[in-house]
């Protein structure tokens, strides 16, 4: 239970971060006009934020085993890449909160299906009516947030 909260709390901490991540950039992108430009910086932060966290976990010598790796599962940073262009680009033209808006509601559409099916090694967990429903649920209250 207490492993429960703490990763809940983690996480809980990560979704915060992402509409600041998505404000905070969108400003910078503004100000100096080139959206990919503030994209680059953040990666070049965040390169070096969790290139200390590697080494203050001690965990460098995990490098060596990338390279035996499927090269599938590199995609996961073009992801970022795409989310952080978009967010950094459209978020000052649509408004931070309608941008996030849509990003939640494609996270819960994402891994409802990813969790469905144990696509890449998640566990699995059918959709069933309830999950339908609380999934609907969610996305209704985030509708009612956007209007509000």
């Amino acid at each position: 239970m207490a492993e429960t909260i703490r990763y809940a709390i983690i996480m809980l901490a990560a979704g915060i971060g992402i509409p600041l991540l998505a404000a905070l950039n969108a400003q910078l992108g503004g100000r100096i006009g080139a959206p990919a430009a503030a994209a680059s910086l953040l990666f070049a932060v965040a390169f070096l934020g969790a290139t200390l966290v590697m080494v203050l976990t001690g965990s460098t010598r995990a490098l060596a085993a990338i390279p035996a790796q499927p090269r599938h599962l590199w995609f996961a940073g073009l992801f970022v890449a795409f989310y952080v262009l978009a967010v950094t680009w459209i978020a000052p033209r649509f408004g931070v909160g309608n941008a996030i808006f849509f990003v939640l509601i494609g996270q819960m559409i994402s891994a409802a299906v990813i969790d469905h099916f144990g696509l890449f090694g998640a566990v699995m967990k059918p959709l069933s009516l309830m999950r339908v429903g609380g999934l609907g649920l969610m996305a209704a209250g985030l509708a009612l947030i956007l209007r509000g």
